[in-house]
């Protein structure tokens, strides 16, 4: 089984999306022959790197609403993330451009290390309060991932390096329709949208691995009555021999 998820890393939901995913996986019997793939989803593409404003600030001004509205929205959000084990320090997060971030995550995956960086710039964005848009800062993520720092800096000064398998996955978004993050498509064949529950995640598994896992159905080439020739229960009936 294969899960595609779309998702960015400066996503609440996604995180949280992310953790119930997870708690799913960990109550699934066949979670051994589950892939997970991320993928390329930009929020805002035109967002700018950090400029010293705050989450709250932000959201404020993108959504016409006072700043102590835009706090007790984030201070909702981060009620759900801990509900899944999470710490969101909304207070002190840096608000940035994560295209970057994105490129950096798909050379991760050409090393083996998509699943740990991904993870890693998530807690960084949210419950380090980092700045994933900072090259540096990058760097040292890519370090803490298993990467090579010094590799991780030649891709991250070079504009171009995985700038296109980024595109890819935003575009493969816009032939699924997909417009809100995090999505999550199962073997190219089921969707989900959103943090769903833990449970809808867990139906969802069982449902897929059902159905694209039938059991098999038997052709019976019996010959004789199965009451005559077999024991059921504990009881065996010997039959009595019919006269000719």
């Amino acid at each position: 089984m294969k899960i595609e998820v779309w998702s960015d890393f400066v996503c609440p939901f996604c995180y949280v999306g992310k953790r119930r995913l997870e708690e799913a996986l960990s109550q699934f019997p066949h979670s051994d022959n589950v892939e997970i793939e991320f993928k390329s989803f930009e929020l805002d593409p035109n967002s700018p790197p950090y400029s010293g404003k705050s989450i709250h600030e932000s959201l404020a001004s993108k959504y016409g609403m006072s700043i102590e509205q835009a706090k007790q929205a984030n201070q909702n959000v981060g009620q759900q993330a801990a509900g899944v084990g999470l710490t969101f320090n909304f207070d002190n997060m840096k608000p940035t451009n994560t295209f970057n971030a994105h490129r950096l995550a798909k050379f991760a995956k050409t090393q083996g290390k998509e699943a740990a960086i991904t993870e890693k710039l998530l807690y960084a964005y949210f419950t380090e309060s980092k700045n994933v848009g900072d090259v540096e800062t990058l760097a040292d993520i890519a370090e803490a991932s298993g990467l090579e720092r010094e590799e991780a800096l030649k891709v991250l000064h070079d504009e171009k390096a995985y700038a296109n398998d980024v595109r890819i996955d935003q575009s493969i978004a816009q032939q699924y329709q997909i417009t809100g993050v995090p999505f999550f498509i199962i073997n190219q064949k089921y969707a989900i949208s959103g943090a769903q529950p833990t449970a809808t995640f867990s139906g969802a598994l069982q449902k897929v691995w059902e159905e694209e896992n039938p059991a098999p159905v038997l052709q019976d080439l019996s010959t004789v009555s199965a009451e005559d020739a077999s024991c059921v229960d504990g009881n065996c009936v010997i039959p009595e021999k019919k006269e000719k």
